[in-house]
């Protein structure tokens, strides 16, 4: 598109020279004392591959003679656009011309002669003619007439600072129309049955400029191709225009060479069951500057409708929204980011020069958090044209950083472990908890700290957080730091899933109840270690089972409360057995213990402890201790039971001997 100020100064400077005096005194006109109001007609013929353009001009010469001096004006210049040819001019009387001064890539200078002398005061209307005519070759170029397409500028013409001029543009029927810039309204069917876009009047004619782009349903010719990539391999199918091999062989040759580099750089097999449908349209909805877009990928069907114009740069972003949509990523700019970044390298590796957004004072003006950012939104809003576009390059800004931090080989590690589902904060033994939905902002944090082992956090505060998002960072670094002072504190225990999940999800006030009730329980574990080494006692690993497991930690207690209690019971048998032991004459506790083994009962309590076998620990324990506890009273009853057996016996004995010899009165 031709800078409109350009146009302005063409018209201003090369009006203001062309005063031409009668022989009373040299004298030159000013602007606007020529002034040119337009009517241009753009007649689209799609089958004989150009635009018809009719210009209907009224030249007026607003000087006025003198008494000493007459002025008249004889020629003008115009800027069209550029690659037009086949000019004519004509008039209703005279006999005027048309030339070309000066070819440029962004304008065509054209001097036309009036006919005749245009005196003070006075009108001439004639007609310009010329045409747009397609230039054929590459699919990128911008001007196209052909059966399918329809693509090129329609500009208006006057002098500068001249209002009043306007522009029509005619196609056939059964075209579907877009307008973009102009305005044009329309459209209103013809008498012929062609369609008619048209302006009103316009205030400033040199600002107009209308991109008009045009299609109509056509069967689209269809090709397939398969691409190799590395292990396994990628089916294309290219749907063009008929009248577009260009584009087709153009898409086809580009998408096979850099598949295979996007594929091998991102480290992620080729995530389509089916095949790539790569469709020729026109523009998709609006680009990030508000401009039409130049392609838009659907992951549901596979299928990417192209822009007929699209460069280089958009069709490899294109490519790699194969990999980065919404099938792996739940925010959109996690998505355009890493696709466009990954373009920027394809496009490096295959030596080409795609365009790349760049953060400009400009857009940097519209900055937002990326979190904030809602693509489309309307103008102000965080989507408008501005925003979008400064998260389009903010978000590539971002994405640089991350892979230089990451290193190729651990960022396509991230990527791996989000397509299998698979979040941050594994257990150490590597078991797989998976844990993660669609990757968002967070899961991708967690996941590129988790990986490589390198902080990012630093970077989504700078680009990605709002302001609430900055106050779940804090929170989440106390949780972190809060966890890795409990791993440590662990000693090789692991901590149960439940944490995990918690941290995986960001409920870090659920982190921080069960880190505490982690901490307490490891606590208690300490002392109990403690306990169980003074006494020269084993622990069972039930404590630690029960802390790693889904059941909670007041489980874990309810254990550290059991095994505590069966080591109070082996201390308070030992107690006893030692105030037993020399506290009575051997001969009496060995009495009350006979038939008994408390020894053994303390023996078992410890191989059962070791065990795990906790309450029938205790139960052993206790009863070493009631053994030691009654040994001595136990054993004094058994005494004088038998002496008391003792003197039984030497009475029964006495008896039975009186009896014998014959008891008191008895016969001699």
């Amino acid at each position: 598109m031709i800078r409109r100020s350009v146009r302005a100064v063409l018209v201003a400077v090369l009006l203001g020279t062309l005063v031409v005096p009668l022989p009373a005194g040299p004298v030159l006109a000013k602007l606007p004392d020529l002034t040119l109001v337009t009517r241009a007609s753009y007649d689209v013929l799609p089958e004989e591959g150009r635009v018809a353009v009719t210009v209907r001009i009224t030249a007026t010469n607003r000087l006025r003679d003198t008494v000493a001096r007459r002025f008249f004006f004889r020629t003008a210049f115009l800027a069209v656009q550029p690659g037009t040819s086949k000019f004519e001019s004509s008039a209703a009387n005279g006999a005027p011309g048309v030339s070309v001064r000066r070819r440029a890539d962004d304008h065509t200078l054209l001097r036309i002669d009036l006919g005749t002398n245009l005196a003070a005061g006075r009108s001439r209307n004639l007609t310009l003619r010329f045409e747009i005519a397609d230039p054929k070759g590459g699919a990128e170029r911008r001007t196209r007439i052909s059966s399918s397409l329809v693509s090129f500028e329609a500009w208006a013409f006057a002098s500068p600072d001249t209002p009043g001029s306007s522009v029509t543009v005619t196609l056939p029927g059964d075209y579907d129309v877009e307008v973009g810039g102009g305005p044009l309204d329309g459209p209103t069917a013809t008498d012929d049955g062609r369609q008619a876009w048209t302006s009103e009047p316009l205030d400033a004619p040199l600002d107009f400029v209308a991109e008009v782009i045009a299609s109509r349903p056509i069967e689209l010719a269809e090709t397939s191709r398969t691409v190799a990539l590395g292990d396994g391999e990628a089916a294309i199918v290219l749907r063009s225009w008929p009248d577009a091999p260009a584009w087709r062989d153009r898409v086809g040759e580009l998408a096979a060479k850099a598949l295979p580099v996007l594929a091998d750089d991102i480290g992620l097999p080729w995530p389509l069951d089916g095949p790539l449908v790569i469709e020729e349209s026109l523009a998709v909805g609006s680009d990030a500057g508000g401009g039409p877009a130049a392609g838009l990928y659907d992951p549901a069907t596979g299928r990417l409708e192209l822009s007929y114009a699209a460069p280089d740069g958009a069709i490899l972003q294109q490519l790699a929204h194969a990999w980065f949509n919404g099938r792996l990523v739940g925010d959109r700019w996690i998505a355009d980011a890493f696709a466009l970044y990954y373009a920027e390298r394809a496009g490096a590796a295959l030596e080409l020069e795609p365009s790349s957004p760049t953060l400009t004072p400009e857009l940097e003006s519209a900055a937002l958090p990326l979190n904030a950012w809602s693509p489309g939104g309307p103008n102000g809003a965080p989507g408008s044209a501005e925003a979008d576009a400064y998260a389009q390059a903010a978000g590539l800004a971002l994405a640089r950083e991350v892979g230089e931090r990451a290193g190729r080989g651990e960022l396509a590690e991230v990527w791996r472990a989000a397509a299998s589902g698979t979040g941050a904060y594994q257990p150490v033994d590597g078991g797989d908890e998976g844990g993660l939905g669609l990757l968002d902002w967070r899961s991708l944090l967690d996941l590129l700290e988790d990986r490589t082992g390198r902080p990012f956090d630093d970077l989504w505060r700078a680009w990605v957080a709002r302001p609430a998002d900055l106050a779940a960072l804090d929170a989440r670094s106390a949780a972190r730091a809060h966890h890795d002072a409990t791993i440590a504190r662990a000693d090789g225990w692991a901590l149960p899933r439940s944490v995990r999940d918690a941290l995986r999800a960001w409920r870090f006030d659920l982190v921080e109840d069960l880190l505490t009730a982690a901490d307490r329980v490891l606590a208690q574990r300490d002392a109990l270690q403690a306990e169980a080494a003074a006494m020269g006692l084993t622990l069972p690993d039930r404590l630690e089972r029960m802390f790693e497991g889904e059941d909670g930690f007041e489980v874990a207690e309810a254990e550290v409360v059991a095994q505590r209690a069966a080591i109070a019971a082996s201390g308070e048998a030992r107690e006893a057995r030692q105030r037993v032991t020399g506290s009575e004459a051997d001969v009496v506790v060995a009495a009350g213990l006979l038939g008994v083994d408390p020894e053994a009962q303390l023996a078992t309590a410890s191989a059962a402890l070791a065990a795990g076998e906790v309450d029938r620990a205790f139960e052993a324990a206790a009863t070493a201790e009631d053994l030691w506890v009654a040994a001595a009273s136990v054993g004094r009853g058994r005494i004088v039971s038998v002496a008391l057996l003792a003197v039984s016996v030497a009475l029964l004995v006495g008896l039975i001997g009186w009896r014998r010899r014959g008891g008191v009165g008895g016969t001699s």
